[in-house]
């Protein structure tokens, strides 16, 4: 494949993307390469000079269905037909409210109240404006502080930083600026095995001390992501529970990663058995079209903020419950539901259970570990970035590792063969590019 331009297998348009656009996570200009993507369809990228990879991370875990999903591009080309955008301030249109009933229909418990906004990072903001807000309507002005789980991670802007691990979290660039928020211990046991004692008498004794300032517990249930791809005993979830419930604390669940059967179930909170009093959710919204989020509340709490001295949730994004991105999303919700999403899920787990065994035995790896469609290699010191991801490109599949985790969520329409080469790419490019 060439550039129309230049006849060249490098595009034109990369050098301009070198010297204005500024990656995520990355220096500007950019250090290591990037890669120019023309197109995608299935779970293929398609680079400029013709090369086809896997992509096993859903583009950052929102890909679920794959690229050029006929259901979902009909979804966006009929609604842009009809109406791109309007605001949501005193106006209202079907796909935001066909969606927000839908969503509040299939999460856990009662969370009749869907807030539309822009990304993960927002509705985590928004979750805790509705918390602070809330208690401020019961006449609870000092519960202002949240209390968060070591590891996790919740998001880019400001309060969502001050709940990620503070320690070894990608913002402590940013203490002494950020409010200062409780953590408990990083929880341990397997998903589906007991909470361990210590991690449940740490976390009870630090509410019942802090309680009457705070807010709400924040956690991400079962699976913490970005911050270690980290799981943890689903029974200590319900116990978290029922602990901020003896405490009158609300309960912030942040599913962005792990909505939409990432984990196996629709929603990680369902391997506890418990409904959180606000839920957080993105990134596989919309079936990685557009940038959308949510954050879900009861009637209760929509009211008890109602009641309070701003008489309003005091946010309010411009492009809130966009039309093209409710669209897709209610398509992209629809198609999830209307298939064998979890046997699928099942298939996915098993295979990479299987194709990332071999890297036990690999030196310098620390653990390997699988929990739905989910597949993690840990390793004892941090990859070389740039000579891993250029071994997994070398090998046809897309990989963005951090860190020590070497780590895939591939989409759920992922074939076998597919699987097999992303795993053993992942084996393979460890095995030749160990840690330095």
């Amino acid at each position: 494949m060439t550039d129309q331009a230049s006849g060249s297998a490098t595009p034109a348009w990369l050098a301009l993307d070198h010297r204005h656009a500024w990656h995520p996570y990355a220096r500007a200009p950019a250090a290591d390469p990037v890669y120019p993507v023309v197109a995608a369809r299935g779970v293929r990228l398609v680079l400029a000079d013709g090369r086809e990879l896997i992509d096993g991370m859903s583009s950052w875990w929102s890909a679920i269905h794959g690229y050029n999903h006929p259901v979902l591009n009909r979804a966006l080309a009929d609604q842009a037909g009809r109406m791109a955008h309007v605001m949501f301030g005193g106006l209202a249109h079907q796909p935001a409210a066909e969606l927000c009933a839908l969503l509040a229909r299939i999460t856990p418990g009662r969370l009749e109240r869907v807030f539309l906004c822009d990304s993960g990072s927002v509705a985590v903001e928004v979750a805790i404006k509705i918390a602070l807000q809330y208690q401020l309507g019961r006449g609870e002005r000092g519960r202002t502080r949240l209390l968060s789980l070591a590891g996790g991670y919740h998001g880019d802007t400001f309060m969502a930083m001050s709940v990620c691990d503070p320690v070894t979290g990608m913002h402590r660039l940013f203490d002494g600026v950020l409010p200062q928020q409780l953590f408990a211990a990083r929880p341990g046991g397997a998903p589906d095995g007991p909470a361990r004692t210590e991690d449940v008498d740490a976390f009870a004794a630090l509410l019942a001390e802090h309680a009457p300032r705070l807010a709400a517990v924040i956690l991400e249930p079962v699976v913490q992501g970005a911050g270690g791809m980290h799981f943890y005993s689903a029974a200590f979830l319900a116990r978290v529970r029922e602990l901020c419930t003896a405490h009158d604390v609300l309960l912030i669940a942040d599913e962005i990663a792990t909505g939409f059967g990432r984990t196996g179930r629709l929603f990680a909170c369902e391997h506890a058995g418990i409904a959180p009093d606000i839920l957080c959710l993105g990134k596989a919204l919309t079936g990685g079209y557009l940038s959308l989020a949510a954050t879900l509340a009861s009637d209760h709490i929509a009211a008890t903020l109602g009641a309070g001295e701003a008489g309003a949730l005091m946010h309010g994004p411009t492009f809130m419950g966009n039309p093209l991105a409710a669209a897709v999303a209610l398509a992209s919700t629809r198609l999830l539901l209307a298939q064998p999403w979890s046997r699928e899920v099942a298939r996915i787990g098993a295979a990479l259970r299987t194709g990332l065994e071999p890297a036990r035995t690999l030196p310098g790896v620390r653990d390997v570990r699988v929990f739905g469609a989910i597949g993690v290699i840990e390793t004892e010191r941090p990859v070389a970035m740039r000579a891993i991801t250029e071994a997994f490109v070398e090998r046809g599949v897309w990989l963005r590792p951090f860190g020590r985790l070497v780590y895939t969520m591939p989409p759920f329409i992922t074939g076998d063969a597919d699987l097999a080469q992303l795993t053993g790419a992942m084996v393979e490019a460890l095995a030749s590019c160990p840690p330095p």
